[in-house]
């Protein structure tokens, strides 16, 4: 059946004439049911009166206060609840206090306000200029939930109520979470809270940190210390861990400052030095002239000479014909040449001792090998 729509002069399916006149014959119906009400719980009141009762007698008097009301509950084909409820109503509203005009529903409501001043002065003062109380109202005024939400905070806590089932809430939280206009509204540490508890799963969680980190905004707003622990955690590996290292010695001031450390400085030096034997070995292994060497009585100067320009030669001709179509920057291109003159300036010297026998250094390619 289709849904009755009010207008100007109807409501539902009668004219405002007589739905008015509806009203007021429901309205005694109420006032009755309220003395029927208050009349159960007098009796109740009269059969079991409220007691005072201290810790040690509570479990007594709850025992014979319940038979008592479960009792005349049965008698007069009542519930238990809906007696003892009707006597602690009665309890908070003597006779001269009750209202005629306001149904037992609101009296029950109000009857929450713990003050006796304040309970018997708010019933005489419906709120807004209103001539009657509403059980909403009421409600309310003793911040209980509504029927019918209106404020943002009732529609809120009726939400909560209706999601209280977790299956319930959790659809609920993923059809509000696909609205962007409404994720935008969350307070920072919530979504902060909902993000930890989404990637509780690590394999969501590698997911999603993945993606992160391909934006640069987001990382530009990790602390100092976040970033180095997850650089750490992200090298463990070490192929990506050289490759990474290696790209990062290429930036002249990030290799200034690895350098200024003592330990990292002896690692890298013992690096080399592990690197010229490994290339000793490399040229003893595979050069075609390694034979005829070994037959040459020599000293050590020499091997470890042939063997540094062998590692050159090799090193070389492994990272140049990387630099296909890589365009340097300025600053690049100077280094690069001063490195290749403190190259050629060695070259020289290295002849100039085979040739002569004299090591001599002056002071001009002093400067240039120490790179001043």
């Amino acid at each position: 059946m289709p849904e009755k729509i009010e207008s100007a002069d109807k409501v539902g399916s009668v004219s405002a004439h007589r739905y008015e006149q509806i009203v007021a014959e429901l309205r005694k119906i109420v006032e009755a049911q309220t003395r029927g009400q208050f009349a159960i719980g007098d009796y109740a009141l009269e059969i079991e009166p409220m007691r005072e009762q201290g810790p040690q007698d509570r479990g007594e008097e709850l025992f014979t206060v319940k038979d008592s009301l479960f009792r005349l509950a049965e008698d007069i084909g009542l519930s238990y609840s809906a007696v003892n409820g009707a006597r602690w109503v009665a309890s908070r509203w003597p006779k001269h206090h009750r209202q005629a005009r306001v149904s037992f529903t609101v009296h029950r409501i109000l009857a929450g306000i713990s003050n006796e001043e304040e309970r018997f002065t708010a019933i005489l003062t419906p709120p807004g200029g209103k001539a009657r109380w509403t059980p909403d109202d009421a409600s309310r005024r003793v911040g209980r939930q509504v029927e019918r939400p209106i404020t943002p905070q009732e529609k809120v806590s009726a939400i909560h109520t209706l999601a209280r089932d977790e299956e319930v809430a959790a659809v609920v939280t993923g059809d509000l979470l696909r609205r962007p206009s409404v994720v935008a509204q969350v307070r920072q540490e919530d979504r902060i809270s909902a993000a930890h508890v989404l990637v509780e799963d690590e394999q969501i969680a590698a997911v999603v940190t993945g993606d992160l980190l391909k934006r640069p905004t987001v990382v530009a707003q990790v602390r100092q210390e976040d970033r180095v622990r997850a650089v750490e955690e992200l090298t463990r590996d070490d192929h990506i861990a050289a490759t990474v290292t290696t790209g990062l010695l290429r930036r002249p001031d990030v290799a200034f400052r690895a350098m200024s450390d003592d330990t990292a400085r002896h690692q890298v030096n013992y690096a080399q030095v592990e690197r010229g034997r490994q290339a000793r070995e490399d040229f003893e292994r595979t050069s075609p002239v390694a034979p005829a060497v070994k037959r040459i009585d020599r000293s050590v100067e020499f091997l470890d000479l042939i063997t540094a320009c062998h590692a050159f030669v090799a090193a070389s001709g492994r990272v140049v014909p990387g630099m296909r179509d890589r365009q340097l920057s300025d600053d690049e291109k100077v280094i690069i040449h001063e490195n290749v003159a403190r190259v050629r300036a060695t070259l020289d010297w290295i002849e100039t001792a085979v040739d002569t026998g004299k090591v001599y250094v002056d002071g001009e390619l002093a400067r240039l090998l120490q790179g001043e």
